[in-house]
């Protein structure tokens, strides 16, 4: 379970990255690999992310000197989102099923995290990680008891709902705030009006990708734009001086998580439209 190394980067070095390095600095695309952990640890807050894709075996969550402890949830906190299949994660011999849209908020300290699938399709999970300082109750939620809030309308092809997972209306944590938004038919464009944080980093999984079908995801800073485009099960890293937006050529669903200064959804930095460049 050795995980995949980011570093950070300036943002008067990123606007010089090449199409290739922009995809190896910010872009983590094998996030779901089959009967493994598959785990990207970016120098931006400290955050990691990946997924559990346990078909044939179940998955154990642990530590090692990547992450600087033996137990993984030593000095460290959990969300789990599952976006596909039917499963279950055993969390010190409690264990709680998961279907497609539950999640999970696990706090620091626990020490046994496995993944479990069902079937024969197994169960693929989606999970962000930041540093923690003190230890909150593991919350289980699924989509039901997650916090919904509509945003966009059909001029603007932005007609999106954001169900705020780990969040302050609906469980504690740390630093992690973690959701899912899912646009509706015939809306592509999320996060447009684009913005900023300097505050807190964001990482986004894009996913219910049709074959053949991409997003452009938005990055740099707004005065320096760039593009990354992304399939279906893959993720990206946006540091705090990236705008982070996406646009579809069809439906997708994605998954975001931030980490750093505080957990106030709506502080953030708007960028009027003449500004983008």
């Amino acid at each position: 379970m050795k995980p995949v190394i980011r570093y950070a980067e300036h943002p008067e070095d990123a606007k010089h990255y090449t199409t290739k390095e922009q995809r190896e600095h910010f872009l983590f695309d094998k996030v779901f690999q089959k009967d493994a952990l598959s785990l990207c640890y970016t120098h931006v807050d400290r955050v990691v992310f990946g997924g559990a894709y346990p078909v044939g075996k179940s998955l154990k969550l642990e530590g090692g000197k990547d992450f600087g402890s033996e137990v993984f949830l030593d000095r460290r906190e959990l969300g789990v989102i599952c976006i596909a299949g039917k499963g279950k994660l055993t969390l010190d011999g409690a264990e709680y099923p998961m279907k497609k849209g539950d999640g999970i908020y696990v706090g620091k300290g626990v020490k046994d995290v496995v993944f479990s699938g069902e079937g024969p399709e197994g169960a693929k999970f989606y999970m962000a990680s930041a540093p923690a300082h003190t230890s909150y109750p593991i919350t289980f939620i699924p989509i039901e008891k997650a916090n919904p809030r509509k945003l966009g309308d059909p001029a603007n092809v932005n007609v999106r709902t954001i169900y705020q997972y780990v969040h302050p209306a609906v469980c504690k944590s740390c630093q992690l705030v973690m959701g899912m938004t899912i646009l509706e038919e015939g809306s592509v464009w999320n996060t447009m009006p684009c913005h900023t944080h300097e505050r807190r980093m964001e990482v986004y999984v894009y996913f219910d990708l049709k074959p053949g079908s991409v997003v452009f995801h938005m990055h740099g800073a707004p005065n320096e734009t760039r593009h990354i485009v992304l399939r279906n099960e893959q993720a990206v890293i946006s540091p705090s001086w990236s705008i982070h937006s996406g646009v579809g050529t069809g439906a997708y669903t994605f998954i975001w998580a931030m980490a750093g200064e505080n957990q106030t959804f709506d502080d953030m930095d708007n960028v009027a439209m003449e500004d983008l460049a």
